[in-house]
């Protein structure tokens, strides 16, 4: 079983984040994605065999009312929850680029609490997972979702359900993708949460850590777990 443990984007300095983890999400990608050539110095400046996973473009999953569009300064339409428009098309290939420069093996496709299981959106995303190309792992971590859609759709179209272990259940997924948001994202975990983490460990998985205290409990993760190793 293997255990990669992460944060959701560079809470330190790159050099001291590389220095202490083998994996990153990284969320630029979600609100703006980096030029190929910055794409291209963090991949030169990270150790050969450190892990980049990759959050896809919003401009894929959200729509153009969602405010991250303004806390990215960007202005788009005809988008978001995987319309079949040139748009969101166009925004899969520049997220594509960037993650094959950072040698992805996994993207992340989160989607807002607007987007809910219809007929149309799980349409949109038959029509969307089907004309790409399958070059990673795929993983989708829907909100609000009925379980039983949920494990319908990433059936169909091969996509590792992403979880907050401590709020759902994983429903389908050869590996386990786990987002920590830390319940209100201010929490920090402790000591038992974190043994009580490691007890729901029981194939690979990526356990990425996306609260305020992300830094931290990443670190006392990886070194439980490394502890048990041993």
């Amino acid at each position: 079983m293997r255990i990669k443990v992460g944060c959701c984007g560079f809470p330190v300095g790159m050099k001291k984040y590389f220095e202490t983890f083998e994996v990153v999400e990284v969320q630029k990608t979600f609100y703006k994605p980096p030029s190929p050539k910055t794409a291209e110095k963090w991949r030169k400046e990270a150790p050969e065999d450190f892990e980049f996973t990759v959050k896809a473009w919003q401009v894929i999953t959200h729509p153009p009312t969602s405010p991250t569009y303004k806390k990215a300064g960007i202005e788009a339409k005809n988008c978001g929850f995987f319309k079949p428009t040139d748009e969101v098309f166009r925004a899969w290939e520049v997220t594509k680029e960037v993650a094959e420069i950072l040698k992805v093996k996994f993207v992340l496709f989160q989607t807002p609490k607007s987007f809910r299981d219809t007929d149309e959106n799980m349409q949109n995303m038959r029509e969307f997972f089907k004309s790409i190309e399958r070059d990673f792992t795929f993983g989708f971590e829907p909100r609000g979702w009925r379980e039983e859609n949920i494990k319908r759709i990433c059936e169909e179209l091969d996509l590792v359900h992403v979880v907050d272990p401590f709020v759902s259940e994983q429903l389908y997924g050869e590996i386990c993708y786990f987002r920590l948001h830390g319940f209100d994202y201010k929490h920090k975990y402790t000591d038992e949460e974190l043994m009580e983490l490691q007890n729901l460990l029981n194939k690979d998985c990526y356990v990425m850590f996306n609260n305020v205290h992300m830094f931290d409990d990443a670190l006392r993760f990886k070194q439980l777990v490394e502890k048990r190793r041993v």
